[in-house]
Parts: structure tokens; sequence; C-alpha cells
């Protein structure tokens, strides 16, 4: 049976790695090759109009969200962060394209998204912000997949109704 350090590590490692690797995702729109100015020129391309009012909330969730879930802050609002992000990339840019990454599916978005809401739902364990505010037991289990989700899909949902408006070219018209 596993001690409580390794669930614990386990858990911090999963946060890590979905909580970082989105924080990255949204410094290099901030920071990386096209900035704001060029990501928001593609999020244009896509749909997502104002592009650059979408890029400045995707990049300030991506940063927001991941920092939040690698540090166990507030974790199934984060994740909900996450899967909201996930949400709008799986159906603007991936769904159309297959399951396959290699072929600009929607895997590596689901992979993220999953992982986050598992983050939610087991916890952020004892080595995160929320044990030390002692909330972590009290957002974890199904409050924490429930806030995830509906936050996350929701959030997703709404951001596409609101700003979601492709060309008839773009979307094969």
């Amino acid at each position: 049976m596993e001690s409580t350090t390794d669930i614990d590590l386990v858990l911090l490692i999963l946060r890590g790695v979905a909580g970082l690797t989105l924080a990255a995702h949204g410094w290099n729109k901030f920071f990386g090759g096209g900035r704001i100015a060029g990501t928001g020129r593609w999020f244009d391309s896509i749909g997502m109009r104002p592009g650059r009012l979408n890029a400045l909330l995707a990049a300030t969730s991506e940063m927001g969200a991941g920092v939040l879930l690698t540090l166990g802050l507030l974790t199934p609002v984060a994740a909900a962060g996450v899967i909201g992000v996930m949400v709008v990339a799986g159906w603007t840019v991936h769904r159309s394209n297959g399951f396959f990454i290699i072929k600009e599916g929607w895997e590596y978005v689901f992979i993220l998204a999953v992982m986050a809401l598992v983050s939610a739902t087991l916890g952020p364990g004892a080595w995160s912000l929320d044990e030390v505010f002692g909330i972590a037991g009290d957002l974890a289990g199904w409050t924490g997949f429930w806030i995830a989700l509906l936050l996350g899909v929701g959030g997703g949902a709404l951001q596409m109704l609101v700003f979601f408006r492709p060309s008839k070219v773009a979307a094969g018209d």
C-alpha cells in the first residue's frame, strides 16, 4: 500500500505537469513568436472575435489557471480554468481533425482537461496551498469534480457563445 507521502508526490506531479504545461502556453502567447498581436490575428482567423481580446483572455487564463493548479490553490477552480480553455481549443481548432494530435486532433486538449478534472476530484494533496489554508478536503471528491466540470465546460461554452464567429469559408461552407 502507498504511503501518504507517495500519494502527495503523485498529486504534485500531476498538478505540476498539467499546470506548468498550460502556463507555458499562456507565457508563449504573451512573449513568444507573434506575442499577443500575432495570437490575436490567429484568433480572428479561427473565428474567435475580437482576436486580441480573446488572445489576452486565453493567455491570462492559461497562465493563471496553470499556476494555481500547480500550486494547488483553489484547485477545482483552477482545474475549471484548464478545462474551459481546452473546451474552446478543442471545439474551435481540433475537433474536425480527428483524435490524434499528429493531425492537429483533440487528443492533447482532451488529456490536459482530464488531468485537470482528476486533480480537482482527487484533491491537491498535502503539498498544496489548499492544504495550507485548510480547504483541501472541502474542495475534493465529488465537490471538486462538479465545480471543475461545470465551471470549465460552462465557461468554455459561454465564451464560444459570446465570441465564436467563424467565417463561412473557415467553417467549410
